[in-house]
């Protein structure tokens, strides 16, 4: 489903799972800086949306993920996460509550699968759950540290004419990598677990009930170290290409890892986002398919030794 604002001047259609809107509309350095300086928003209208009403909504989607939502305020955004019974991230949802119906936005072509699972597991709770990705999009602004909007689709070109300037996907994924924030999918695999890529607190609540999952994530932050980790590379920008996602990363003829997402930041150069092993060392350049990447930390390795009771 492209989106109408891939008709908006200079607009330049994205590959891969952003093909449905705009890279970006002919400047993404330019539209990286005006983000940056908090004007304008980017067209995410390929996301999926799905939607849960009913009295019990907050309390059993509480059940379910790995955030504390029994208190969620009215228009508070937050992100859950649901996992396997092995504690690896199956959703990420990044949600609002309007006190009556909670909508969360998740990866594209993901909504079906999300709002199957979670019908199924209604039993007697009062909820209804709907994929509504057909009639809400998803834009995102630059104001308060990042606000998602959820619009009524057939409303998007006004929306746009009144949020301007148009961003693209390349300027938001710039930004995106260089803040260490993961995206499902892309920096992520099937195995990972919250711990590994920085979801710890933003997504986990430490200190609530019971949920699928939580053994593993709670066995690892409080006794362990999580067994990947993930990392800001800065690429050796002197070949002029990214790698693609998936590439493996290599380091002494080992691969110990592979690259997420990448981008060009209009200050860092080409940057991308690696999930490594945990006992990669932190000043080791790493190899991806040619291309020198020296690491900045984004999850510590040692991040279970800082909640490990210390006794004197």
């Amino acid at each position: 489903m492209s989106s109408p604002l891939l008709t908006l001047p200079g607009a330049v259609a994205g590959n891969g799972l952003d093909a449905p809107v705009a890279a970006h509309y002919g400047s993404f350095h330019g539209e990286q800086l005006a983000l940056e300086a908090g004007d304008g928003f980017v067209d995410l209208s390929h996301r999926g949306v799905v939607r849960i009403s009913g009295p019990d909504r907050l309390e059993w989607l509480h059940s379910l993920t790995t955030q504390h939502l029994t208190d969620l305020a009215p228009g508070e955004p937050t992100i859950a996460l649901i996992l396997s019974p092995q504690g690896h991230v199956e959703h990420a949802l990044y949600g609002v509550d309007d006190g009556e119906v909670f909508t969360a936005h998740v990866e594209p072509g993901t909504a079906p699968e999300l709002a199957g699972w979670l019908d199924r597991m209604r039993f007697m709770m009062q909820v209804e759950v709907a994929d509504v990705s057909d009639q809400v999009a998803v834009a995102w602004r630059p104001v308060s540290g990042g606000k998602f909007d959820l619009v009524p689709r057939a409303e998007l070109t006004a929306y746009a004419d009144a949020a301007g300037p148009a961003a693209g996907m390349w300027a938001h994924e710039a930004l995106r990598i260089a803040r260490g924030e993961p995206r499902l999918g892309l920096d992520t695999d099937h195995r990972t677990i919250p711990n590994e890529v920085g979801w710890i607190p933003s997504a986990v609540h430490l200190d609530k009930g019971c949920y699928r999952g939580q053994e593993t994530v709670a066995r690892v932050h409080t006794l362990g170290r999580p067994p990947r980790r993930l990392t800001l590379l800065h690429l050796d920008g002197s070949d002029n290409r990214l790698p693609a996602p998936g590439t493996p990363l290599v380091h002494g003829g080992r691969e110990i890892g592979f690259v997420g997402s990448s981008a060009r930041h209009h200050e860092l150069g080409p940057i991308a986002l690696g999930l490594v092993k945990r006992n990669v060392p932190l000043d080791a350049t790493l190899d991806a398919d040619g291309i020198a990447a020296a690491q900045e930390v984004v999850v510590d390795p040692e991040v279970g030794l800082h909640v490990r009771p210390r006794f004197s």
